[in-house]
């Protein structure tokens, strides 16, 4: 079963949706799960070197506004397991290149591994994940070939594909992250819970094992 994702690495329900998929994967250990992850820009209008955060977030939903949002996640995000630190984010960061490397991450076989290392850097370190530093730190964590990341970045490669790419999920109306692409037919959007995901992954499966009888 192929499942594109489509996220944003400064996302937190896209990392609570991942937290909240990876259960529901595990019960299901006999359906083979080809998970792809697919880049998204929340806000690709953000400089190179980021913005602060605190001024960004209380300029885009008000100091009140900023801090309800904040303990609603917060609350989603200790069910997931995830002990979010907001307050230790200085940056919000633009995120293409860290689009780029988890594309990267594909062609080494550490896709999902290094997806989930940017969102613990971000949400739970407090790292600033548009640094390039810190991405090829984080791909050196993977077990990625480093080296050759921080060349691929500093020669901006592939920065055409993950720009036509991102501009593709747009096109095709995704306007929310995360959105799971169920053999790019089906899709469930937003951090579902654990059931939901579950009854999605069932009702996949059917469908292939219907059309594998036939």
């Amino acid at each position: 079963m192929f499942i594109d994702v489509v996220s944003d690495t400064v996302c937190p329900w896209c990392y609570i949706g991942k937290r909240r998929f990876d259960m529901a994967k595990a019960e299901r250990p006999d359906i083979e799960i080809d998970l792809r992850w697919r880049p998204y820009q929340l806000d690709p209008t953000i400089p190179a070197e980021g913005v602060d955060r605190r001024e960004y977030m209380e300029a885009k939903f008000g100091k009140n506004r900023s801090k309800e949002v904040g303990n609603v996640i917060r609350e989603a995000a200790d069910e997931a397991g995830i002990t979010l630190a907001f307050d230790k984010i200085q940056r919000s960061p633009n995120t293409f290149d860290s689009h780029r490397l988890i594309r990267w991450g594909a062609s080494a076989g550490a896709q999902n591994e290094i997806v989930e290392i940017l969102f613990r850097r971000y949400f739970e370190d407090g790292e600033d994940i548009g640094d390039r530093k810190v991405l090829v730190d984080a791909a050196k964590e993977a077990a990625m070939d480093h080296e050759l990341v921080a060349y691929l970045l500093l020669h901006n490669k592939d920065a055409d594909l993950v720009a036509n790419e991102a501009n593709q999920a747009r096109e095709m109306g995704i306007s929310g992250v995360p959105t799971f692409l169920f053999e790019g037919k089906f899709a469930v959007v937003g951090a579902q819970e654990t059931e939901g995901y579950l009854r999605a992954i069932d009702k996949v499966q059917a469908k292939l094992s219907e059309q594998a009888a036939q």
